[in-house]
């Protein structure tokens, strides 16, 4: 009969018979009762009160029998951590056992059971077992070695176990260095700065030989390790490469995709003339392909990582076009990222074989399918220009179709098309707008407007057309009224005369009936344009745009270059860097490629040596319409390398990037000391109705709102030190009357980094208290005494004292209701007395809460928005340093600040104490006593005690 009865009896009074059972004479009697406690165990039943009696069975031969006393001890050690030291002794035997499967099974179940107090017994078996005859006990002693770091790091260090698992490196048995080397990862990941793995040619070349006799895992982590090295010259790298391409071909897949990991990191250091260069890139292609032919998940897991490297080494794949084609039983994510390859592959020898496959998708029945494929179609056209006429004709046919998504997805690439292509396929616009009725999803419409827009003076109705979209103006999302707002101010300086009540009409719904600050802000700028200087207003709204580049959605180099460094793993399916989704104190190391760092080497030159030196511009991409947060940290992500003076700004300086700060609108405003709404002439046409922006236009918009782009993170200019942290008043937690003449007042501060419960005792009865002590029960943020309560002498009656107790936050986690409650115990000699207080939030916000400027935006982006909440903070008489100075003092770190309107921005982060990041951005209006915060975390429970915290640091 299987184990499988044990989990069907549920009777009551279990727990006596199984402690009878197992303190029984008989061994059979024994075993059934422990594997019984592993069963109630496994469902989920509390059997702690049976460790004792568990812990006695330990003294015996039986293999089976210790592993499942084995078991029981490292799910309850935890728990019952005094117990847990009554098996140290059995442990000690074991680890001296004459069989070696005993002595690993001792030593592997010491590194699982996380007590502090059994660490310091491990050492010594530890050491012995590191040295071992056998190998399967040092491939496990090497593995301890890394859960004893993670208990108690310094123990590790003082006591040698580092430079021993460094020896192992050199061990004679691959599954020791292959578990050495993981050892060493996962350790030098959490001290990044440490160079623990001191990777040189001789310990590469254990590796590489030990690779071969791995199991599939020890390979992984060998491949792993290896990447991480960089080679002193193209012949070494060469070398590891023609050591490694043999694992191209294991049945693994994690074995293949870490493999081709390091390839393509060390391919980056071979002279592309060499003819070993060529004949690597013809080896990686099988392998990629063969993945594709695993279950489906594998499939999308593969065509992630296909899809890294075809973006940086598009020549590995680009015979393999059929392999991406879609087949009908593909799931749909399969489906749309196998498209997205095919794009890319995409050239003027296999483009006649993609429309024909892309054609057939759009007819499908998966309209998820069927709307990328269109999109796919009109991609193809900007990036392959011989089959542009093709495409065209082809997205025409699928507008004839008139299946509205198909219409509306058609509509948007054909956009596109215009874009690339100027003065080419203008003659379809007839047919696109016989199809204006049906458009209903904001892309559409607003791609349809940019349309009717920018060839206003090709369409005889233009202006009756932009018309109908005007009647429900609040009512279309933003990113339509962006569109109709600047489509009719084209219309109108194409044909001023016709259309001046319509300008006119748009400019104030956008400016004076709209709350959305995009909105409002090219509104207004419109408007000032228009009544200052038509001439300048026709230069900027109808300027020659550039072309659109075929890539646009390409990863960004450099974050390219990381994720190719990380293929294999998590980041390369996010197709984020670690850090944008790895929360917690694990210092997460941003990798690049060697020797692309700098080189201006274009990744398809054919000769090295030609594009030294010369970086090709980037081609101008089409800017979606992101978030105002999206498009405020876009601007300028790295850091000034110099540290000396800015340097002064060229007179080619980029106006697009200053218009988004503000700082630009002066050049192309005229002269500052104008008037803002004067009769400053231009055309009679033109200038006529045009007075002064409404009053709802702040006074301070003519001066520039911000220096340009080297203000937005420099929070240097007026920000001052940060003052202290805040600390509130004390208030009474335990009034006399309800503690036998005890009162305790007090309040909570955070110093040096340490959270302090700052308290003081009045005795207000008749007799002396002693014996002070003090216990809190589980809370939210496991906030803990971190020692004793110190009250060193007797508290005399009408006598007070002043106690600082630090506390840890390492304690027991119960969720509580409000979220930063806390129930506290007191005792002294007269009774124990219970009371419950509220700590600020603020308290637990850590030092290192700063994130970095990329962390952020990409963080931001990643958080719901339905995690977003809004507050608002009344009668608070600061400037935004000010603001921020005060913030800082509690550990809320301003990121980024920026000014639109006369409001000034932040965007601050703080961290807790369990990892928790908390993204803000804090509105300041000059003159406005009332501030907005609006808070986003993955945790959003947090917020509301966040916005408290908020408004007390900021009145205090």
């Amino acid at each position: 009969m299987t184990d499988s009865k044990y989990f069907t009896t549920t009777k009551k009074g279990e727990i006596f018979e199984l402690k009878a059972e197992l303190n029984s004479d008989k061994k059979e009697k024994k075993k059934e009762a422990v594997k019984k406690v592993i069963a109630s165990m496994t469902v989920g039943k509390d059997v702690s009160a049976l460790f004792p009696d568990v812990v006695n069975c330990m003294q015996t031969d039986n293999l089976e029998l210790k592993k499942l006393v084995y078991l029981y001890l490292m799910n309850y050690a935890k728990s019952q951590p005094d117990m847990a030291i009554m098996a140290v002794n059995t442990f000690v035997k074991d680890c001296e056992d004459p069989n070696p499967l005993i002595r690993a099974l001792a030593v592997r179940t010491m590194g699982c059971i996380r007590v502090d107090k059994i660490t310091e017994y491990l050492c010594e078996p530890l050491r012995k077992c590191l040295k071992d005859e056998d190998p399967y006990v040092r491939k496990t002693a090497a593995v301890c070695v890394a859960k004893l770091h993670d208990i108690n790091a310094q123990l590790v260090e003082d006591q040698g176990f580092l430079d021993t698992l460094k020896d192992l490196i050199s061990d004679s048995n691959p599954m020791v260095v292959a578990n050495a080397v993981a050892a060493l990862s996962e350790i030098a990941e959490s001290h990044p700065n440490s160079n623990l793995l001191d990777l040189n040619p001789q310990t590469i070349n254990k590796l590489l030989t030990a690779l071969n006799e791995c199991t599939e895992w020890g390979q992984i982590f060998i491949l792993d390790c290896l990447a991480n090295y960089t080679p002193r010259d193209d012949r070494e790298s060469q070398s590891i490469c023609e050591r490694v391409t043999p694992r191209l071909s294991h049945a693994n897949s994690a074995v293949v995709l870490s493999a081709v990991k390091v390839l393509m990191k060390f391919m980056e250091m071979l002279p592309k003339d060499l003819d070993y260069y060529g004949t690597l890139l013809k080896k990686l292609a099988p392998p990629l392909v063969t993945l594709l032919s695993a279950e489906p998940e594998l499939q999308y897991v593969a065509l992630r990582n296909i899809n890294l490297i075809v973006q940086r080494r598009p020549e590995i794949l680009k015979h393999e076009m059929k392999v991406f084609f879609v087949k009908y039983n593909d799931p749909i994510y399969v489906k749309l990222e196998k498209l997205d390859i095919m794009i890319r592959l995409a050239s003027q020898a296999n483009i006649a074989q993609v429309l024909a496959e892309l054609k057939e998708y759009a007819t499908e029945v998966d309209v998820d399918f069927v709307r990328k494929a269109v999109r796919a179609i009109g991609r193809c056209a900007i990036k392959v220009e011989q089959s542009a006429e093709r495409c065209v004709s082809t997205l025409l046919d699928l507008i004839q179709t008139k299946v509205n998504y198909v219409v509306q997805e058609a509509i948007v690439v054909i956009k596109d098309i215009f874009r690339k292509y100027p003065n080419k396929y203008e003659s379809v616009i007839a047919t696109l707008c016989e199809n204006l009725d049906s458009l209903d999803e904001p892309e559409a419409r607003a791609a349809m407007i940019w349309i009717v827009g920018e060839y206003a003076e090709r369409i005889d109705n233009a202006d009756e057309l932009l018309e109908s979209f005007l009647e429900g103006f609040h009512d279309e999302s933003t990113q339509v009224q962006l569109q109709l707002l600047t489509a009719i101010v084209k219309l109108f300086l194409k044909k001023p005369t016709e259309t001046q009540e319509l300008v006119q009409q748009v400019l104030s719904l956008a400016t004076q009936d709209s709350d959305n600050p995009d909105l409002r802000d090219r509104g207004y700028i419109y408007w000032r344009l228009l009544s200052t200087d038509p001439v300048a207003a026709k230069e900027v709204v109808l300027a020659e745009k550039p072309l659109i580049s075929e890539e646009t959605d390409l990863i960004e180099p450099t974050l390219l270059e990381e994720l190719i460094c990380h293929i294999g793993t998590l980041a390369s399916v996010y197709h984020k860097p670690p850090s944008a989704f790895v929360e917690g104190s694990r210092g997460v190391q941003h990798k690049r490629l060697p020797g692309s760092a700098g080189s201006g080497e274009s990744v398809d030159s054919p000769d090295p040596g030609s594009a030294a030196g010369v970086t090709e511009a980037p081609p101008a991409v089409i800017p979606s319409q992101g978030d105002l947060l999206g498009d405020l940290l876009n601007l300028d992500l790295t850091p000034p390398t110099t540290t000396g003076p800015p340097p002064a700004p060229s007179s080619g300086m980029q106006l697009g990037a200053m218009d988004l700060l503000g700082g630009g609108l002066d050049s192309l405003m005229g002269d500052e000391s104008e008037p803002l709404g004067g009769d400053l002439g231009g055309s009679a046409a033109m200038g006529a109705g045009f007075g002064a922006p409404p009053a709802a236009m702040p006074a301070s918009f003519s001066a520039p709102v911000s220096g340009g782009l080297d203000d937005l993170f420099d929070l240097g200019g007026g920000v001052g030190m940060p003052m202290g942290a805040y600390s509130p008043p004390k208030t009474v937690w335990l009034p006399a009357m309800k503690a036998k003449g005890l009162e305790i007042t007090g309040t909570f501060a955070r110093r040096a980094g340490v959270i302090q419960m700052e308290m003081t005792l009045t005795n207000k009865a008749m007799s002396v208290m002693t014996d002070f002590a003090i216990q809190f029960n589980r809370n939210s943020f496991g906030l803990a005494p971190a020692g004793p309560l110190q009250v060193l002498t007797p508290l005399s009656p009408n006598q007070s004292i002043e106690v600082s107790l630090p506390l840890s936050t390492v304690g027991p986690v119960m969720k509580m209701e409000p979220l930063t409650n806390l129930q506290v115990a007191v005792k002294n000699n007269i009774d124990v007395f219970y009371f419950s207080s509220q700590y600020p939030i603020s308290m637990l916000f850590v030092e290192d809460g700063k994130m970095e400027r990329q962390v952020f935006l990409a963080t931001w982006k990643d958080i719901s928005n339905d995690n977003e909440a809004q507050f608002q903070i009344k009668d608070c008489h600061l400037s935004s340093d000010a603001a921020s100075n005060k913030l800082q003092g509690s550990n809320v770190f301003t990121i980024a600040k920026r000014t639109v309107e006369g409001q000034d921005m932040l965007y601050q982060s703080m961290k807790l104490t369990n990892g928790i990041w908390v993204l803000a951005e804090l509105r300041v209006q000059a003159g406005n006593p009332n501030f907005t915060v609006s808070l986003k975390c993955r945790a959003p429970e947090v917020s509301q005690c966040v916005f408290q915290s908020y408004e007390a640091m900021l009145k205090n």
